[in-house]
């Protein structure tokens, strides 16, 4: 009709996500500037101490206490990282104990919180909430209350001074946390899914790696995480039960070192030290970090 401008609706453009569009000529609110604004600044607060202290192990010993200053940038060397993985402290080895350890104990926990956590979950059997619960209850108790009766149990089984015998212990109190995460993610897996397998012939261990596994895998991570920088960072059990100098992780080492020789503190080999026990907790979240953004089961069933 002449005389009535008809409105134009938004031009509409494709985006990365399949479904969704934007329209050409939308602007971004406030709330979005505001909630940028706010990851930034805490993004600030979290990385600028841990690249402070790369700046000091980079630098050396005796400017390590010292004022701040800009020339202080200048000197910068990795001495402090050759005494420190050399003969004058031979941390390599300690740190080695702490790899093996926190991935021992990560696989081991992984494991049998699945398996827990699948039974709990997908098995109907008289006494199953009361067990459920009294996993949780070991979240409760502190290690000092097990302190006796853990040492003279390992003793019993030569397990003291053993790297096996830590992994046994870490693995122990990281089960608790494992086996609540894993229980609640197979809670969440459609019933129908497993009901397909079971038609298809799949057995209860076929159900679980071929079927279940790859839905899974965002629990796996969790309890991998968390009993890796559990195992990773802990002090006092592994003080408690290793003796030799040739089996103590890292947190120990690191302590010892703190401690020094009649008062005496090398910080440029301890913000080394530090430094060195940064790089594998920040590689293993780098790496499964996905899993917690992916949908757990999006697209797995459909209606």
């Amino acid at each position: 009709m002449t005389g009535v401008a008809l409105e134009r609706p938004p031009v509409m453009r494709a985006t990365s996500r399949p479904g969704v569009a934007v329209a050409k000529g939308s602007k971004r609110g406030p709330g979005f500037w505001i909630y940028l604004s706010c990851a930034t600044a805490l993004a600030v607060v979290w990385v600028l101490p841990l690249l402070w202290e790369i700046v000091r192990s980079l630098e050396p010993a005796v400017l390590a206490t010292s004022q701040p200053q800009g020339a202080d940038f200048t000197h910068l060397t990795l001495s402090n990282y050759r005494g420190l993985l050399g003969a004058s402290e031979d941390v390599g080895l300690n740190l080695a104990n702490s790899v093996i350890t926190a991935l021992g104990t990560a696989a081991l926990t992984v494991l049998v919180s699945t398996l827990a956590g699948y039974g709990l979950s997908r098995f109907r059997f008289r006494g199953a909430g009361l067990v459920f619960g009294v996993v949780l209850l070991a979240l409760m108790v502190p290690f000092q209350a097990l302190l006796t009766p853990l040492f003279l149990e390992l003793h019993f089984f030569h397990l003291t001074n053993s790297l096996l015998g830590l992994v046994i212990i870490y693995s122990t109190f990281n089960l608790p946390f494992g086996v609540f995460v894993m229980r609640n993610t197979f809670g969440q897996v459609p019933k129908e899914l497993i009901d397909s397998a079971n038609v298809d012939g799949a057995g209860v261990m076929g159900t679980l790696v071929r079927v279940l596994r790859p839905l899974v895998l965002p629990g796996m991570a969790t309890t991998a995480i968390y009993a890796f920088l559990y195992s990773w960072n802990e002090f006092l059990q592994a003080l408690t039960f290793l003796t030799s100098d040739n089996l103590l992780t890292l947190p120990v080492k690191l302590f010892n070192i703190e401690i020094g020789t009649y008062g005496a503190v090398n910080f440029g080999y301890l913000s080394a030290g530090v430094v060195i026990a940064m790089v594998p907790c920040t590689a293993l979240y780098l790496a499964l970090q996905r899993y917690y953004v992916r949908g757990l089961i999006s697209g797995a069933l459909k209606g």
